[in-house]
């Protein structure tokens, strides 16, 4: 059946407070998906991010980013007035996120929250912490000790700690017991908050397609509470880290710098890590996107404490196994496979066994040299199109600055006339194309240029900040949506109203 969706980062819903929320607004952004016959709603990975504001690097695969617990819902539930969330300064840019005043004030306006709740006397809060123990008690101490140490990565904490000595472990839960109580609520309140969105759209016929790395931080919950997970030696250094090699876009590669797994050791457990993983991906999302699905046929292993990613090599993944396990233990799920990039014919095949869907990305279509695969006359009906992804510029900003030869044959392939045209004709032939499924990042609907887009791999400083104006996305753009995705026989069934 064909389907289309939107993809936008909850960051950039344009909340009060500084950031993208679980808001009214979020709500209110679904309604206009059904009214423009969406299916889905593509966000990034929903992680509480560290250094570089990446959700991509994230301080635990399972937590969330408290940073998206809506404060208007938390003034309405008593936990706080109006009045405590002006006295702090979130920014004063509608447009972009200023990452250093959200991190030095919403910590601050949650912990008053968290003082102002008696939470402990709640049943559901109670319940929450039992379910979840297996991963929010070491993501809750991590983050304690974390902050004991000024934020440094857990390899710089004390020995005992560090290597998470029983007398340790006892003497820094209890010593800041009332810290990890508080990491402990920030969870509950976004679990409550996202589970209450994610149920209103799927009552909306709208499905969450959700984004899972495949790699963890080093300095996360995940690597300190299992180090034996990955590749790092008996003092828990890596011994190699992950990247990407040397290519036409970055000369000396892309230095990650997440460890690696110990595949064997995966396979040895029947993947049980990798498993309680991706069941909770699918609590999270309806979709689960999985990022650099190459890693899983082979992975780039660069030495550690190489300052470039150029002398790294190919190592062997687990390949199918882990997908053969996946569909014997959780059953057939939704799974979109981040194909993007150089594909090797092995990677190939594994992509086709899977029966998981690749992507097609109309940006990396238009090359005047040669024919690409990325053409939308070429594609097969088993994949997700899109005219960019997060990492891509927007489709107005990378057309302004196409080469002369490669924008006369986007222009001829597309039939555009002018300038005004432009996003439209490449959403037109994104949602004409075979693809089973149409996705738009919102900039592209909205006309944008390069002042919105996402991210810019392999930089720091300027990413991750857009944010839609409040009132951007209108009624009256909905029905054009609507239209177009009508006219490709993509739109969804209206839902019922609900009593």
């Amino acid at each position: 059946m064909r389907k289309s969706g939107v993809l936008l980062p909850v960051s950039s819903i344009p909340s009060a407070y500084g950031i993208g929320t679980f808001s009214r607004q979020a709500y209110e952004f679904i309604d206009l998906l059904e009214k423009a016959g969406q299916s889905y709603w593509q966000i990034l990975p929903l992680g509480p991010t560290g250094y570089g504001d990446s959700p991509y690097q994230s301080f635990s695969t399972f937590a969330g980013n408290p940073y998206y617990i809506d404060l208007e819902e938390l003034i309405r539930e008593g936990y706080l007035t109006a009045a405590d969330c002006d006295q702090y300064d979130f920014g004063d840019d509608e447009e972009y996120i200023d990452y250093e005043k959200i991190y030095l004030s919403r910590f601050k306006v949650l912990k008053k929250a968290y003082d102002n709740s008696h939470i402990e006397e709640e049943e559901d809060y109670r319940q929450f912490i039992e379910d979840n123990s297996y991963w929010l008690d070491d993501y809750a101490l991590y983050m304690a000790v974390k902050n004991s140490f000024q934020g440094k990565s857990w390899s710089q904490w004390e020995e005992d700690i560090r290597l998470r000595r029983p007398d340790a472990m006892k003497r820094y839960r209890e010593q800041y017991a009332e810290e990890v109580a508080f990491y402990q609520f920030q969870q509950y309140l976004f679990a409550k908050q996202w589970f209450a969105l994610k149920e209103y759209a799927n009552r909306k016929n709208i499905q969450i397609i959700g984004d899972i790395p495949i790699y963890v931080a080093f300095d996360s919950a995940d690597t300190w509470a299992n180090p034996e997970l990955f590749q790092l030696d008996d003092t828990l250094t890596p011994v190699a880290v992950a990247g990407c090699p040397p290519d036409a876009f970055s000369a000396t590669g892309q230095l990650w710098g997440n460890p690696l797994y110990r595949w064997d050791y995966h396979q040895e457990t029947g993947y049980a890590w990798w498993m309680r993983r991706i069941a909770y991906c699918y609590k999270l999302y309806d979709v689960v996107r999985i990022d650099h699905f190459r890693g899983f046929d082979e992975y780039y292993s660069i030495p550690y404490g190489d300052e470039t990613a150029e002398y790294g090599h190919w190592e062997q993944g687990p390949g199918y196994d882990i997908f053969k396990t996946m569909k014997a233990k959780l059953g057939n799920k939704a799974v979109i496979a981040e194909d993007l990039g150089f594909l090797t014919d092995s990677v190939i095949k594994l992509v086709r066994k899977t029966g998981y869907p690749g992507m097609k990305i109309l940006q990396f279509a238009f090359d005047s040299r040669e024919e690409s695969d990325y053409l939308p006359h070429n594609y097969g009906k088993n994949s997700i199109v899109y005219t960019g992804t997060h990492d891509n510029d927007t489709t107005i900003g990378w057309y302004e600055k196409l080469g002369r030869k490669d924008k006369a044959f986007a222009r001829r392939y597309l039939n555009i006339r002018s300038r005004k045209d432009v996003q439209w004709e490449f959403i037109r032939a994104a949602m004409a194309s075979v693809s089973d499924t149409c996705v738009i990042p919102m900039q592209d609907y909205l006309g944008l240029g390069e002042e919105a887009r996402i991210n810019i791999p392999s930089t720091l400083g300027t990413n991750w900040k857009w944010r839609m104006l409040p009132g951007q996305f209108t009624e009256e753009l909905a029905e054009r949506i609507y239209g177009m995705t009508k006219l490709y026989g993509r739109a969804a069934a209206k839902a019922k109203p609900v009593s």
